[in-house]
């Protein structure tokens, strides 16, 4: 395995697909620092990031932001053309990305990517079309896990661990 971009959508699978929207239209979305926190190793490691999801939040660009999430695109409907563009635009090939979805809008964009992947809860029909279903469900962690999985199929992950830690330490003294 040979990841070098990792794409989430996002209802069901950085947040748990409950949509909040208050009385004065705000919406509201829970995500999983867990799931930062994977998001932040992969950056570690190289592995570049972006988000493709068809509803636009200003939840999600604030949280993707604070993730410095490499790409996002919002309000998309064709996500596949979206990513060949991205594709093109980093040089890499369809099986150094990972892409997780959880519903039947994603399975486009799933049967081409090189390492299709699903939170737990994802609809039945998703999951005929992914290489790694995780255990933990969408907004709740099955981000981190499934990057916990790529970083231990390419890397050391224990050495990571150990030289991110060090490296964290160090920045702050």
């Amino acid at each position: 395995m040979n990841i070098k971009l990792m794409v989430f959508d996002v209802d069901g699978v950085l947040t748990d697909g409950k949509l909040f929207i208050g009385s004065d239209g705000e919406e509201y979305k829970a995500f999983h620092t867990q799931d930062g926190m994977g998001i932040s190793l992969a950056h570690y490691t190289g592995i570049k990031t972006a988000i493709i999801t068809g509803r636009k939040s200003d939840a999600v660009t604030k949280r993707a932001n604070e993730l410095h999430i490499d790409h996002i695109y919002q309000g998309i409907h064709d996500k596949v053309k979206v990513l060949k563009e991205l594709k093109k635009d980093l040089g890499i090939e369809w099986e150094e990305i990972c892409y997780i979805g959880d519903d039947i809008n994603d399975i486009p964009i799933l049967d081409v990517v090189g390492f299709p992947c699903a939170p737990n809860n994802a609809v039945a029909i998703v999951k005929e079309h992914v290489t790694y279903t995780a255990k933990a469900n969408g907004g709740e962690g099955a981000v981190r896990e499934i990057i916990d999985h790529i970083l231990s199929a390419q890397e050391n992950y224990d050495a990571i661990i150990q030289d991110y830690l060090a490296r964290k330490v160090s920045m702050r003294q």
